[in-house]
């Protein structure tokens, strides 16, 4: 079996390591603990591991967050990798910092990465794993607080929590959307 995992984030010195660019940061510690490297590839920083069995294709786009649908649809394609082994990583505003929330469908709730995802694959039926970043802006200050870096206490948090965040990339791969759901949602800090 096949599996293709997405960290979205923007490419860029100055977008690295911020709230927008966690998926890059979870793949980034996943490939770290599955002992590879990315390399540049079609559309993105690519990397191939193997778990138990199962190939899995870890891609970080280089489309820029709002065109991560034209590299998502391209390497299913590529690799012939069904839809419902889709796990798309990325930041999400509407949690809490650190909570982690795994879902099989649903809609972009605004987000540009994922509303582009849903537009190239005509759907939004497939797996994403949501990192919470929090909400701790002014009214219009969004954009600004996604793209900020993480103040020192979260980031003195950030990798026990990419930990987590491995643990459940690799129970959807190994155990299921269900089992990584019912088991790893609503956990916070």
């Amino acid at each position: 079996m096949k599996y293709l995992i997405v960290g979205l984030g923007n490419i860029g010195d100055e977008y690295s390591h911020t709230r927008h660019n966690i998926g890059f940061d979870i793949l980034d510690a996943f490939a770290k603990a599955s002992n590879v490297v990315f390399a540049k590839a079609r559309y993105g920083a690519v990397s191939q591991c193997s778990l138990k069995g199962r190939q899995l294709v870890l891609l970080k786009p280089s489309t820029y967050m709002n065109l991560s649908g034209q590299a998502v649809r391209y390497w299913l394609q590529k690799e012939k990798i069904p839809i419902e082994n889709l796990l798309v990583v990325v930041d999400d505003i509407a949690l809490p910092f650190g909570q982690f929330r795994l879902r099989g469908e649903g809609s972009s709730a605004g987000h540009n990465g994922l509303g582009n995802i849903e537009f190239e694959l005509d759907t939004e039926k497939y797996a994403r794993l949501r990192f919470g970043v929090g909400h701790d802006f002014a009214q219009g200050g969004q954009i600004d607080y996604v793209l900020g870096h993480w103040p020192e206490e979260q980031a003195a948090l950030l990798p026990q929590r990419f930990s987590v965040a491995v643990e459940i990339i690799k129970a959807f791969c190994l155990s299921g959307l269900d089992f990584a759901m019912n088991h790893y949602n609503k956990k916070g800090i």
